[in-house]
């Protein structure tokens, strides 16, 4: 019927990934480049401070609920 429009004529919404080049660590703001590296410092403390821990026997399994400072459970945080 002409006026109307068929699903196959209207254009797409969704983002089209293939034109989008990858964004690179160094074309990011000098910011952001400080942030992600001081993020990265501290994921990698909080690993060194996890295997300090000893081994716990029989206990809950997975990592350390309280790696964070905070009880942890399923991904969840918890403040007391």
């Amino acid at each position: 019927m002409p006026g109307y429009t068929v699903a196959a004529d209207a254009p797409s919404l969704a983002p089209k990934t293939d034109e989008q080049p990858a964004r690179k660590f160094e074309d990011l703001p000098p910011a952001a480049q400080r942030a992600l590296q001081e993020a990265e410092a501290r994921r990698k403390e909080i690993d060194a401070r996890q295997q300090e821990l000893p081994k716990e026997v029989d206990g809950r399994g997975g990592l350390e609920p309280t790696r964070y400072e905070d009880w942890e459970i399923k991904g969840l945080t918890v403040d007391f």
